[in-house]
């Protein structure tokens, strides 16, 4: 049965995907499909608008119109199945090589074989930890507790040469695609992490395109939505492997 009411409206031209406004629906009536804002059932919205102001590009209205009536309880039965899911993914994940925590020394600054060849010499790695991927990591994996934070765009350690050695060291790395992974679902666990792993610093590393700019402030809100102040960055590296520009600010 459709009523006249108010609901949200989303102007997909507008909208960047970054999934702020999906991480402000407490009724989880908004997701990011195919890099969009996208209402998951008019059921599930209140019509109250919390999430028009997280939306950087006004991409949202509340406007007057036929829908389905808010449904409480459909909304309680859609937020229980969308937190069995999760919990059964990270169950899942659990069970991967790939997402078992490990914590290594880093071969920075030591003395590696000797080659057979100079063409067969290898930069060594600076990374201490894994898993790396955002995803896979947990809020309270222990390399994360005290930790630089280096949270960069995954395509930034194949255009930047000196990765290893200028931006790594000394730093916890958490990987991304803030364009093809769910933005809001980086949101929620960045808050996490600043909430119960008392990060020292951030430094986000992004590339210098469109796609990429959303990292930053994706990253800088779950700070601030977490309540904490500590010192940020931001490196943009250009698409030829270069650093165009640096921005060091706190919160």
């Amino acid at each position: 049965m459709k009523i006249r009411r108010k609901i949200i409206e989303i102007d997909e031209q507008r909208c960047t995907g970054c999934g702020l406004c999906a991480a402000a629906c407490a009724e989880g009536a908004i997701e990011i499909k195919d890099g969009k804002a996208k209402l998951v059932s008019e059921v599930y919205c209140d019509g109250l608008g919390a999430c028009i102001g997280e939306c950087p590009e006004h991409a949202l209205a509340v406007v007057e119109r036929e829908s389905g009536e808010f449904d409480p309880e459909a909304v309680e039965k859609h937020l229980k199945h969308r937190a069995q899911e999760k919990i059964r993914q990270e169950t899942a994940a659990c069970g991967c090589p790939s997402a078992q925590i490990r914590t290594f020394a880093s071969n920075v600054g030591k003395t590696t074989q000797k080659p057979a060849s100079p063409q067969a010499a290898e930069t060594p790695s600076a990374l201490t930890h894994w898993p790396i991927q955002i995803k896979l990591v947990p809020p309270h994996a222990p390399f994360l507790k005290g930790a630089d934070l280096l949270v960069a765009a995954d395509c930034t350690p194949v255009a930047y040469p000196d990765f290893h050695a200028a931006l790594l060291p000394g730093k916890a790395v958490l990987i991304g695609c803030p364009k093809l992974d769910d933005v809001s679902e980086y949101l929620q666990k960045f808050v996490a992490i600043f909430k119960q792993a008392n990060v020292r610093s951030v430094t986000v590393l992004d590339m210098e395109v469109p796609c990429c700019s959303k990292l930053p402030a994706l990253v800088h809100h779950a700070m601030t939505l977490a309540g904490k102040e500590v010192p940020f960055r931001e490196i943009v590296i250009g698409v030829q492997g270069r650093i165009v520009e640096r921005d060091s600010r706190t919160t």
